[in-house]
């Protein structure tokens, strides 16, 4: 998913000094044209469901996120207005779940000077819970 994300912004980026020269009206055109796909879209689907990649989920939460609820409902979107916020609560869980997970399971490790000296103190007190068996002293290697 990362890749796919990385992927796209690449190509974003590619893409954009492709925009710098263009007129208002051209992109107004284009924004037009879009808006007209849209619509095609949506009455081709008959009350179907957009099944979106979770690339595509993330790059749209990551550009609409910052926008208020109100321009969303303006905008002519083929997810709910309510949807766009809830990816990004999802992407940024995700992020924070994967940042904060341990990097190795188990226990972590005793520093090797603690272990020698709790051993060292277990074989001086025998009577520390651990118990000789034939006048061996059962302790943990």
């Amino acid at each position: 998913m990362l890749l796919k994300l990385a992927c796209l912004s690449v190509t974003s980026m590619v893409a954009m000094p492709r925009l710098l020269p263009v007129s208002i009206r051209d992109m107004d055109v284009e924004i037009l044209a879009l808006h007209h796909q849209i619509t095609v879209l949506q009455r081709d689907l008959n009350g179907q469901r957009v099944q979106y990649a979770p690339g595509d989920r993330a790059l749209l939460a990551v550009l609409l996120s910052d926008l208020p609820r109100e321009a969303l409902l303006r905008m002519r979107l083929l997810v709910r207005p309510d949807t766009i916020p809830r990816w990004h609560r999802d992407l940024v869980a995700r992020r924070h779940a994967a940042r904060s997970r341990p990097r190795r399971g188990g226990q972590a490790r005793t520093v090797r000077s603690i272990r020698a000296l709790v051993l060292r103190l277990v074989r001086e007190n025998p009577s520390w819970g651990y118990r000789r068996v034939h006048g061996e002293l059962l302790v943990p290697e």
